[in-house]
């Protein structure tokens, strides 16, 4: 797959402009200096196990922000140092070769040195590929990837440490991905693909319409998306209700009184804990001050066709 060029939407959060390293690279000026993201659409080989690719650096030697709930998340540390703050309070350092499992609330980090690291989204079947535990036990947590599962990861992060150009970096890693995927049955993809439009299809995705889709129990149901998600079918339904309402507020500029008089929310209050929990930010915070990397994250929304929908939307 060649190059590819989108542009950067009219209605995007104000200072992120894209910067000169490639196609889909983004800088935003921090209060602490430049925070830059650039992202890497996957080839066709690993497209349905794999979201994208990404490359994040900050020059500060301290830098603090907050991720929005997430899928799972592989991380290699370049260079840098830093925690992890879950939304149940524990505090976790990134190892050199890390597995975030899916996040069901805000993550809040700090950095204390100037940082460059190369991130990957898993989809569920990129996480069967990978750890193939359930996640959620890995959920809101983090795992030592090269010491729990493969070591052949070292020998790709020493490599990429050595590389500066973007694109051969993404090259490399996508090649060491694609020789540890593995064929899944058509009944774990088709189960695969009914969660996924049911999260992706609805404002407020309801479990007696998921049941009804895969002719599944809820109690079949919440095994499933807990091995596969992370989380049982409500809990994933908030999720992403509060993922798409983000996008539409700090993106699209929606008002977001307008979005909780949908019907989705009980109130106004009721929104604003939804946002707040799942995104880091009230709603007022991402329309007026949304923070560095919650912008660059959002614009995940703008890689167009050949990223699957699910990661578009986290």
């Amino acid at each position: 797959m060649g190059p590819q060029h989108w542009d950067l939407p009219l209605s995007a959060a104000r200072g992120v402009v894209p910067d000169n390293r490639g196609p889909l690279s983004y800088s935003v000026d921090a209060e602490q200096g430049p925070v830059r993201l650039r992202y890497f659409t996957p080839p066709e080989k690993v497209r349905p196990y794999f979201g994208s690719l990404y490359i994040f650096s900050v020059a500060a030697d301290h830098y603090a922000d907050v991720t929005r709930a997430d899928v799972a998340q592989l991380r290699l540390m370049l260079r840098g140092d830093g925690r992890y703050h879950f939304q149940d309070g524990s505090v976790q350092r990134p190892p050199a070769v890390g597995l975030i499992g899916p996040t069901q609330g805000a993550t809040r980090f700090e950095l204390d040195a100037p940082t460059r690291l190369l991130g990957v989204s898993l989809l569920p079947a990129g996480w069967l590929a990978l750890h193939g535990g359930d996640a959620d036990k890995l959920a809101d947590g983090l795992c030592d990837l090269a010491a729990e599962r493969d070591d052949g990861f070292l020998d790709l992060l020493a490599q990429l440490q050595r590389m500066e150009d973007g694109d051969a970096m993404a090259a490399l890693t996508w090649s060491f991905l694609a020789e540890r995927i593995r064929p899944l049955p058509e009944a774990t993809w088709a189960i695969l693909r009914a969660i996924d439009s049911w999260l992706i299809g609805e404002g407020s995705p309801r479990i007696e319409v998921l049941s009804e889709m895969t002719e599944l129990s809820p109690r079949q149901l919440a095994r499933i998306t807990n091995k596969l998600y992370g989380a049982p079918p409500k809990l994933l339904a908030r999720k992403y209700r509060a993922l798409r309402c983000s996008a539409r507020i700090a993106l699209d500029h929606e008002s977001w009184q307008a979005l909780c008089d949908d019907g989705s929310f009980y109130d106004q209050s009721h929104f604003i804990r939804e946002i707040k929990h799942f995104i880091g930010m009230t709603p007022h915070q991402l329309q007026t001050e949304p923070t560095a990397v919650v912008q660059l994250t959002l614009l995940r929304r703008t890689l167009g066709g050949d990223v699957a929908v699910l990661n578009r939307l986290s």
